[in-house]
Protein backbone atom coordinates (compact mmCIF):
# COMPACT_ATOMS: atom_id res chain seq x y z
CA UNK A 1 0.00 0.00 0.00
CA UNK A 2 3.04 2.46 0.90
CA UNK A 3 4.88 1.60 -2.53
CA UNK A 4 1.44 2.00 -4.20
CA UNK A 5 0.45 5.55 -2.33
CA UNK A 6 4.27 6.19 -2.81
CA UNK A 7 3.88 6.19 -6.44
CA UNK A 8 0.79 7.77 -7.46
CA UNK A 9 2.36 11.35 -5.26
CA UNK A 10 5.70 10.76 -7.79
CA UNK A 11 3.18 10.18 -10.97
CA UNK A 12 1.31 13.05 -9.66
CA UNK A 13 4.46 15.46 -9.05
CA UNK A 14 6.14 14.31 -12.56
CA UNK A 15 2.32 15.25 -13.97
CA UNK A 16 1.91 18.61 -12.27
CA UNK A 17 -1.05 20.96 -11.20
CA UNK A 18 -3.66 20.91 -14.67
CA UNK A 19 -2.72 23.66 -16.90
CA UNK A 20 -4.33 26.74 -16.52
CA UNK A 21 -2.31 28.85 -19.01
CA UNK A 22 -1.18 27.90 -22.64
CA UNK A 23 2.25 26.11 -22.53
CA UNK A 24 4.58 26.11 -25.72
CA UNK A 25 8.05 24.22 -24.93
CA UNK A 26 10.84 26.01 -26.78
CA UNK A 27 13.67 23.09 -27.47
CA UNK A 28 16.41 25.45 -28.24
CA UNK A 29 20.08 24.91 -28.40
CA UNK A 30 21.94 28.23 -26.82
CA UNK A 31 25.54 26.11 -26.29
CA UNK A 32 27.48 24.15 -28.99
CA UNK A 33 28.47 25.22 -32.88
CA UNK A 34 25.06 25.38 -33.56
CA UNK A 35 24.19 28.22 -30.65
CA UNK A 36 24.79 31.25 -33.15
CA UNK A 37 21.43 30.38 -34.98
CA UNK A 38 20.02 28.61 -31.66
CA UNK A 39 20.57 32.03 -29.54
CA UNK A 40 18.66 34.43 -31.79
CA UNK A 41 15.63 31.91 -33.16
CA UNK A 42 14.61 31.12 -28.95
CA UNK A 43 14.66 34.66 -28.30
CA UNK A 44 12.80 36.10 -31.51
CA UNK A 45 10.15 32.77 -30.13
CA UNK A 46 9.99 33.51 -26.51
CA UNK A 47 10.10 37.83 -26.57
CA UNK A 48 6.90 37.54 -29.16
CA UNK A 49 5.26 35.28 -26.62
CA UNK A 50 6.12 37.52 -23.68
CA UNK A 51 5.40 40.55 -25.62
CA UNK A 52 1.70 39.27 -25.95
CA UNK A 53 1.76 37.82 -22.09
CA UNK A 54 2.46 42.06 -21.15
CA UNK A 55 0.33 43.71 -23.63
CA UNK A 56 -2.41 41.87 -24.37
CA UNK A 57 -2.69 39.74 -20.95
CA UNK A 58 -2.37 36.43 -22.86
CA UNK A 59 -4.23 35.01 -26.06
CA UNK A 60 -7.99 34.76 -25.83
CA UNK A 61 -7.54 36.09 -22.22
CA UNK A 62 -5.11 32.99 -21.32
CA UNK A 63 -1.35 33.56 -20.42
CA UNK A 64 1.62 32.01 -22.44
CA UNK A 65 3.71 30.13 -20.66
CA UNK A 66 7.07 29.15 -22.14
CA UNK A 67 9.08 26.11 -20.96
CA UNK A 68 12.76 26.11 -22.45
CA UNK A 69 14.85 22.69 -22.79
CA UNK A 70 18.35 22.94 -23.95
CA UNK A 71 19.23 20.31 -26.70
CA UNK A 72 22.27 21.31 -27.94
CA UNK A 73 21.15 20.39 -31.65
CA UNK A 74 21.74 17.01 -30.00
CA UNK A 75 18.52 14.41 -31.45
CA UNK A 76 18.78 12.23 -27.92
CA UNK A 77 18.57 15.54 -25.72
CA UNK A 78 15.60 16.48 -28.11
CA UNK A 79 14.04 13.51 -27.49
CA UNK A 80 14.80 13.77 -23.79
CA UNK A 81 13.76 17.22 -23.94
CA UNK A 82 9.93 16.07 -25.72
CA UNK A 83 9.71 13.59 -23.11
CA UNK A 84 10.07 16.01 -20.01
CA UNK A 85 7.75 18.34 -21.27
CA UNK A 86 4.82 16.99 -22.67
CA UNK A 87 3.26 16.06 -19.72
CA UNK A 88 3.37 19.78 -19.03
CA UNK A 89 0.46 20.31 -21.82
CA UNK A 90 2.58 21.30 -24.29
CA UNK A 91 0.26 22.67 -27.14
CA UNK A 92 2.96 22.44 -30.15
CA UNK A 93 6.98 21.53 -30.27
CA UNK A 94 9.24 23.47 -32.53
CA UNK A 95 12.37 21.19 -32.88
CA UNK A 96 14.35 23.37 -34.73
CA UNK A 97 16.47 20.10 -35.89
CA UNK A 98 15.32 17.70 -38.80
CA UNK A 99 17.16 14.99 -36.64
CA UNK A 100 14.87 15.83 -34.02
CA UNK A 101 11.42 16.49 -35.78
CA UNK A 102 12.08 13.11 -37.67
CA UNK A 103 12.09 11.10 -33.96
CA UNK A 104 9.59 13.15 -32.84
CA UNK A 105 6.89 12.55 -35.72
CA UNK A 106 5.99 9.24 -34.34
CA UNK A 107 6.05 10.02 -31.04
CA UNK A 108 4.02 13.58 -31.39
CA UNK A 109 1.83 11.47 -33.50
CA UNK A 110 0.77 9.01 -30.66
CA UNK A 111 1.20 11.77 -27.96
CA UNK A 112 -1.11 13.58 -29.92
CA UNK A 113 0.81 16.54 -29.90
CA UNK A 114 1.50 19.06 -33.23
CA UNK A 115 4.67 19.50 -34.48
CA UNK A 116 5.37 23.01 -36.35
CA UNK A 117 8.65 22.12 -38.44
CA UNK A 118 8.77 25.36 -40.35
CA UNK A 119 11.08 25.25 -43.06
CA UNK A 120 12.61 21.77 -41.95
CA UNK A 121 12.06 18.59 -40.83
CA UNK A 122 10.47 16.03 -43.39
CA UNK A 123 9.28 17.51 -46.13
CA UNK A 124 6.69 15.11 -47.20
CA UNK A 125 4.91 16.09 -44.18
CA UNK A 126 3.53 18.73 -46.75
CA UNK A 127 0.83 15.71 -46.67
CA UNK A 128 -1.46 16.21 -43.64
CA UNK A 129 -3.40 13.26 -44.90
CA UNK A 130 -0.25 11.31 -43.87
CA UNK A 131 1.04 13.60 -41.26
CA UNK A 132 -1.74 14.86 -39.37
CA UNK A 133 -0.08 16.65 -36.83
CA UNK A 134 3.22 17.53 -38.62
CA UNK A 135 3.02 21.48 -39.90
CA UNK A 136 5.99 22.61 -42.32
CA UNK A 137 4.02 25.67 -43.21
CA UNK A 138 4.76 28.44 -44.91
CA UNK A 139 7.62 26.63 -46.84
CA UNK A 140 9.85 23.14 -46.95
CA UNK A 141 13.07 22.09 -48.32
CA UNK A 142 12.19 20.67 -51.45
CA UNK A 143 10.57 24.52 -51.92
CA UNK A 144 13.40 25.97 -51.33
CA UNK A 145 15.02 24.10 -53.47
CA UNK A 146 12.93 24.57 -56.35
CA UNK A 147 13.10 28.32 -55.45
CA UNK A 148 16.94 28.73 -55.67
CA UNK A 149 16.38 27.15 -59.16
CA UNK A 150 13.96 29.56 -60.47
CA UNK A 151 15.88 32.14 -59.42
CA UNK A 152 18.73 30.73 -61.20
CA UNK A 153 16.41 30.23 -64.00
CA UNK A 154 15.37 33.54 -63.88
CA UNK A 155 19.23 35.12 -63.77
CA UNK A 156 19.62 33.15 -67.04
CA UNK A 157 17.16 34.01 -69.02
CA UNK A 158 15.31 30.66 -68.27
CA UNK A 159 17.99 28.28 -69.51
CA UNK A 160 20.47 25.95 -67.42
CA UNK A 161 21.40 23.40 -69.33
CA UNK A 162 25.07 22.73 -69.59
CA UNK A 163 25.82 24.76 -66.18
CA UNK A 164 27.31 23.42 -63.56
CA UNK A 165 25.64 23.34 -59.76
CA UNK A 166 27.65 22.28 -56.78
CA UNK A 167 25.60 21.73 -53.73
CA UNK A 168 27.76 21.84 -50.41
CA UNK A 169 25.29 20.49 -47.88
CA UNK A 170 25.72 19.42 -44.23
CA UNK A 171 26.26 15.35 -43.58
CA UNK A 172 23.22 14.64 -42.00
CA UNK A 173 18.96 14.18 -42.46
CA UNK A 174 18.71 18.02 -42.85
CA UNK A 175 21.71 18.46 -45.25
CA UNK A 176 20.43 15.53 -47.50
CA UNK A 177 16.58 16.85 -48.36
CA UNK A 178 17.23 18.80 -51.05
CA UNK A 179 19.08 16.32 -53.23
CA UNK A 180 16.16 14.43 -54.20
CA UNK A 181 14.29 17.58 -55.67
CA UNK A 182 17.97 18.70 -57.38
CA UNK A 183 18.60 16.27 -58.76
CA UNK A 184 15.11 16.04 -60.31
CA UNK A 185 15.28 19.77 -61.50
CA UNK A 186 19.17 19.10 -62.71
CA UNK A 187 17.23 16.15 -65.31
CA UNK A 188 14.61 18.34 -66.35
CA UNK A 189 16.19 21.39 -66.93
CA UNK A 190 19.45 20.29 -67.98
CA UNK A 191 21.86 21.60 -65.35
CA UNK A 192 24.58 19.51 -64.03
CA UNK A 193 24.69 18.51 -60.13
CA UNK A 194 27.88 17.83 -57.99
CA UNK A 195 27.28 17.23 -54.18
CA UNK A 196 29.63 18.02 -51.96
CA UNK A 197 29.21 16.27 -47.98
CA UNK A 198 30.40 18.68 -45.30
CA UNK A 199 30.65 16.34 -42.14
CA UNK A 200 29.06 18.07 -38.20
CA UNK A 201 29.64 20.48 -36.89
CA UNK A 202 31.77 22.13 -40.89
CA UNK A 203 34.52 23.83 -39.48
CA UNK A 204 36.99 21.42 -41.97
CA UNK A 205 35.92 22.25 -45.57
CA UNK A 206 39.13 22.90 -47.42
CA UNK A 207 38.77 19.53 -49.67
CA UNK A 208 35.46 20.39 -50.68
CA UNK A 209 36.78 24.33 -51.66
CA UNK A 210 39.59 22.73 -53.23
CA UNK A 211 37.43 20.89 -55.74
CA UNK A 212 35.63 23.60 -56.28
CA UNK A 213 38.16 25.70 -57.38
CA UNK A 214 39.43 22.98 -59.27
CA UNK A 215 36.47 22.51 -60.80
CA UNK A 216 35.01 26.10 -61.16
CA UNK A 217 30.84 25.42 -60.91
CA UNK A 218 28.66 28.07 -62.20
CA UNK A 219 26.73 28.30 -58.88
CA UNK A 220 27.25 26.94 -55.56
CA UNK A 221 24.33 25.99 -53.17
CA UNK A 222 24.08 25.31 -49.65
CA UNK A 223 22.48 23.54 -46.97
CA UNK A 224 24.40 24.78 -43.99
CA UNK A 225 24.10 25.86 -40.47
CA UNK A 226 25.77 26.83 -37.58
CA UNK A 227 29.40 27.29 -37.73
CA UNK A 228 29.86 25.32 -41.09
CA UNK A 229 27.93 28.33 -43.00
CA UNK A 230 30.83 31.03 -41.41
CA UNK A 231 33.82 28.39 -42.44
CA UNK A 232 32.06 28.19 -46.40
CA UNK A 233 31.53 31.70 -46.05
CA UNK A 234 35.29 32.31 -45.79
CA UNK A 235 36.76 29.48 -47.85
CA UNK A 236 34.66 30.41 -50.68
CA UNK A 237 36.71 33.92 -49.91
CA UNK A 238 39.87 32.17 -50.30
CA UNK A 239 39.45 29.85 -53.42
CA UNK A 240 37.87 33.09 -54.84
CA UNK A 241 34.88 32.28 -55.84
CA UNK A 242 32.56 34.77 -57.14
CA UNK A 243 30.24 35.56 -53.79
CA UNK A 244 27.18 36.63 -55.86
CA UNK A 245 27.21 32.71 -57.78
CA UNK A 246 27.37 31.14 -54.03
CA UNK A 247 23.47 31.10 -52.56
CA UNK A 248 22.63 29.39 -49.25
CA UNK A 249 19.11 28.42 -47.96
CA UNK A 250 16.99 30.20 -45.21
CA UNK A 251 19.20 28.39 -42.46
CA UNK A 252 22.55 29.90 -43.86
CA UNK A 253 21.48 33.71 -44.43
CA UNK A 254 21.88 35.31 -41.11
CA UNK A 255 24.43 38.13 -40.28
CA UNK A 256 26.65 35.72 -37.96
CA UNK A 257 27.05 33.62 -41.44
CA UNK A 258 28.51 36.26 -42.95
CA UNK A 259 30.53 38.45 -40.75
CA UNK A 260 33.74 36.89 -40.09
CA UNK A 261 34.54 37.33 -43.79
CA UNK A 262 34.32 40.96 -43.49
CA UNK A 263 34.24 42.78 -46.83
CA UNK A 264 35.47 39.25 -48.59
CA UNK A 265 31.45 38.19 -48.06
CA UNK A 266 29.88 41.07 -49.94
CA UNK A 267 27.58 40.03 -52.42
CA UNK A 268 26.82 36.48 -50.73
CA UNK A 269 23.19 35.55 -51.66
CA UNK A 270 20.62 33.31 -49.42
CA UNK A 271 17.08 32.36 -49.54
CA UNK A 272 14.51 33.37 -46.38
CA UNK A 273 11.25 32.30 -46.12
CA UNK A 274 9.99 36.08 -44.35
CA UNK A 275 11.09 39.46 -45.15
CA UNK A 276 13.53 41.58 -43.19
CA UNK A 277 12.29 44.98 -41.71
CA UNK A 278 14.24 45.75 -38.73
CA UNK A 279 12.04 49.12 -38.38
CA UNK A 280 8.72 47.10 -38.24
CA UNK A 281 6.29 48.31 -35.21
CA UNK A 282 6.52 44.58 -33.68
CA UNK A 283 9.47 45.50 -32.64
CA UNK A 284 9.18 48.35 -31.30
CA UNK A 285 6.55 47.15 -28.81
CA UNK A 286 8.70 44.44 -28.31
CA UNK A 287 11.53 46.48 -27.25
CA UNK A 288 8.87 48.54 -25.38
CA UNK A 289 6.95 45.84 -23.27
CA UNK A 290 9.56 43.28 -23.24
CA UNK A 291 13.39 44.25 -23.47
CA UNK A 292 12.90 47.31 -21.40
CA UNK A 293 10.82 45.99 -19.21
CA UNK A 294 14.06 43.17 -18.18
CA UNK A 295 11.81 41.05 -19.47
CA UNK A 296 13.63 39.45 -22.94
CA UNK A 297 15.11 36.03 -23.42
CA UNK A 298 18.55 37.63 -24.50
CA UNK A 299 20.16 40.48 -23.94
CA UNK A 300 17.97 42.52 -26.71
CA UNK A 301 20.99 42.62 -28.94
CA UNK A 302 19.37 40.21 -31.34
CA UNK A 303 15.95 42.06 -32.03
CA UNK A 304 15.24 42.64 -35.74
CA UNK A 305 18.41 40.43 -37.46
CA UNK A 306 17.76 37.76 -39.34
CA UNK A 307 17.16 34.35 -36.81
CA UNK A 308 15.54 36.64 -33.98
CA UNK A 309 12.57 37.36 -36.56
CA UNK A 310 12.36 34.17 -37.83
CA UNK A 311 11.88 32.58 -34.62
CA UNK A 312 9.39 35.39 -33.89
CA UNK A 313 7.84 34.94 -36.72
CA UNK A 314 7.35 30.95 -35.80
CA UNK A 315 5.69 32.54 -32.79
CA UNK A 316 3.58 34.18 -34.19
CA UNK A 317 2.22 31.69 -36.79
CA UNK A 318 1.83 29.51 -33.00
CA UNK A 319 -0.49 32.33 -31.98
CA UNK A 320 -2.63 32.63 -34.58
CA UNK A 321 -3.54 28.90 -34.51
CA UNK A 322 -3.91 29.17 -31.02
CA UNK A 323 -6.40 32.12 -31.44
CA UNK A 324 -7.99 30.26 -34.27
CA UNK A 325 -8.13 26.71 -32.31
CA UNK A 326 -9.82 28.98 -29.72
CA UNK A 327 -12.36 30.21 -31.80
CA UNK A 328 -13.19 26.82 -33.27
CA UNK A 329 -14.00 25.29 -30.48
CA UNK A 330 -15.41 28.25 -28.12
CA UNK A 331 -12.52 27.84 -25.42
CA UNK A 332 -9.79 29.75 -24.63
CA UNK A 333 -7.41 27.18 -22.38
CA UNK A 334 -7.12 24.81 -25.54
CA UNK A 335 -5.97 21.13 -25.34
CA UNK A 336 -3.17 19.84 -27.75
CA UNK A 337 -5.32 18.28 -30.32
CA UNK A 338 -7.57 21.60 -30.11
CA UNK A 339 -4.45 23.21 -31.28
CA UNK A 340 -3.75 20.62 -34.01
CA UNK A 341 -6.99 21.83 -35.61
CA UNK A 342 -6.39 25.54 -34.99
CA UNK A 343 -3.33 24.93 -37.08
CA UNK A 344 -4.72 23.22 -39.77
CA UNK A 345 -7.38 26.02 -40.81
CA UNK A 346 -4.59 28.59 -40.44
CA UNK A 347 -4.80 31.47 -42.48
CA UNK A 348 -2.27 34.20 -43.14
CA UNK A 349 -3.17 37.13 -45.21
CA UNK A 350 -1.78 40.55 -46.08
CA UNK A 351 -4.53 42.74 -43.75
CA UNK A 352 -3.32 40.03 -40.83
CA UNK A 353 0.33 40.66 -40.68
CA UNK A 354 -0.36 44.27 -41.19
CA UNK A 355 -2.79 44.51 -37.92
CA UNK A 356 0.19 41.89 -36.15
CA UNK A 357 2.79 45.07 -36.69
CA UNK A 358 4.79 43.24 -39.28
CA UNK A 359 3.68 43.71 -42.96
CA UNK A 360 4.31 41.03 -45.29
CA UNK A 361 6.39 38.90 -43.13
CA UNK A 362 6.37 36.49 -44.76
CA UNK A 363 3.75 35.14 -47.63
CA UNK A 364 0.26 34.88 -47.50
CA UNK A 365 -0.63 31.36 -47.10
CA UNK A 366 -3.94 29.24 -45.74
CA UNK A 367 -3.38 25.61 -44.38
CA UNK A 368 -5.69 22.85 -44.97
CA UNK A 369 -6.00 19.23 -44.63
CA UNK A 370 -4.18 18.42 -47.38
CA UNK A 371 -1.74 21.19 -47.47
CA UNK A 372 0.15 21.05 -44.05
CA UNK A 373 2.85 23.03 -46.16
CA UNK A 374 1.87 26.85 -47.40
CA UNK A 375 2.58 28.38 -49.92
CA UNK A 376 6.52 26.99 -50.50
CA UNK A 377 7.34 30.70 -51.38
CA UNK A 378 10.61 32.02 -50.81
CA UNK A 379 12.78 35.04 -51.59
CA UNK A 380 16.66 35.44 -52.54
CA UNK A 381 18.61 38.24 -50.09
CA UNK A 382 22.01 39.51 -50.46
CA UNK A 383 24.51 40.55 -48.14
CA UNK A 384 25.69 44.24 -48.26
CA UNK A 385 28.88 44.59 -45.99
CA UNK A 386 29.16 47.86 -46.07
CA UNK A 387 25.84 48.60 -45.10
CA UNK A 388 26.09 45.61 -42.70
CA UNK A 389 22.52 43.98 -43.60
CA UNK A 390 20.93 41.24 -46.04
CA UNK A 391 19.11 43.34 -48.69
CA UNK A 392 16.26 41.58 -50.70
CA UNK A 393 16.87 40.60 -54.37
CA UNK A 394 13.48 39.51 -55.27
CA UNK A 395 9.89 38.88 -53.78
CA UNK A 396 8.47 36.03 -52.75
CA UNK A 397 9.11 33.18 -55.69
CA UNK A 398 6.88 30.30 -56.61
CA UNK A 399 8.27 26.92 -56.07
CA UNK A 400 7.79 23.87 -59.11
CA UNK A 401 4.59 22.09 -58.01
CA UNK A 402 4.98 20.07 -61.10
CA UNK A 403 8.09 18.53 -60.16
CA UNK A 404 7.74 18.68 -55.93
CA UNK A 405 4.27 17.62 -55.52
CA UNK A 406 4.85 14.15 -57.45
CA UNK A 407 8.04 13.90 -54.92
CA UNK A 408 5.92 14.85 -51.85
CA UNK A 409 3.35 12.31 -53.08
CA UNK A 410 5.13 9.55 -53.42
CA UNK A 411 6.98 9.47 -50.47
CA UNK A 412 4.47 10.20 -48.05
CA UNK A 413 2.72 7.31 -49.32
CA UNK A 414 5.28 5.23 -48.33
CA UNK A 415 5.88 6.58 -45.15
CA UNK A 416 2.40 5.55 -44.50
CA UNK A 417 2.85 1.55 -45.67
CA UNK A 418 5.69 1.28 -43.93
CA UNK A 419 4.08 2.94 -40.93
CA UNK A 420 0.41 1.27 -41.60
CA UNK A 421 -0.94 4.51 -41.81
CA UNK A 422 -4.53 4.83 -43.71
CA UNK A 423 -4.43 8.63 -45.68
CA UNK A 424 -7.13 10.74 -44.38
CA UNK A 425 -8.43 14.06 -42.88
CA UNK A 426 -7.96 14.27 -38.73
CA UNK A 427 -11.10 14.29 -37.04
CA UNK A 428 -12.17 17.86 -35.40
Amino acid sequence: MKKTLTTLAVTALLAGPAAADLVIPDLSYRTGPYAAGGIPFSDGYQDYFELLNQRDGGIGGEMVRVVECETGYNTEKGVECYESTKGEGALVYQPLSTGITYQLIPKAAADGIPLHTMGYGRTSARNGEVFNNVFNYPANYWDAASVAVNYLLDENGGDLSGKTIALVYHNSAYGKEPIRTLEALAEKHGFDLTQLAVDHPGQEQKSQWLQIRRERPDYVLMWGWGVMNQVAVQEAANVRFPMENFIGNWWAGAEHDVTPAGDAANGYKSLNMNTINPDAPVFDEIREHVVDAGLAAGDGSNVGNVLYTRGMYAAMLAAEAIRKAQEIHGTANITPAMMRDGMAALEMTEARMEELGYPNIGPVFSVSCQNHGGSGQGLVQQWNASEQRFEPLTGFIEPDREVIDPLIQEDSMAYAEENGITPGCADS
